[in-house]
């Protein structure tokens, strides 16, 4: 297999995502309000890019686009770049694991 060229990625989102958002926190009621609220992402771009489409609002997930802070290259630059399905399995994975580590994730 290839190496690939896609990335996953994670987005600090402001604290107001927690605030403002019901939704949100229907998807995390665990969470404790001690980590960062945050959205985990995939793409064939660069998560520069895509963080950038995202605050542009292109084939945005609005929570980025409302209340994205910047990018935590520490949570994903070790799994970067991939195939395609590993990329489809990784964001599935690390959203799993960060939210068991405390932080309030958005994966869609």
């Amino acid at each position: 297999m290839s190496e690939g060229h896609h990335n996953v990625y994670v987005v600090q989102l402001a604290p107001e995502v927690w605030e403002k958002e019901a939704r949100f926190r229907r998807a995390n009621p665990g969470y404790s309000g001690k980590k960062p609220c945050v959205y985990v992402g995939m793409s064939g771009l660069s998560p520069e890019e895509r963080f950038a489409k995202h605050r542009k609002g292109e084939k945005a997930n609005r929570y980025v686009t409302r209340y994205g802070i910047k990018l935590l290259p520490e949570l994903y630059a070790f799994a970067n770049p991939m195939p395609y399905e590993a990329a489809r399995e990784m964001e599935v994975e690390l959203a799993i694991g960060l939210r068991e580590e405390g932080y309030a994730v958005w994966q869609a």
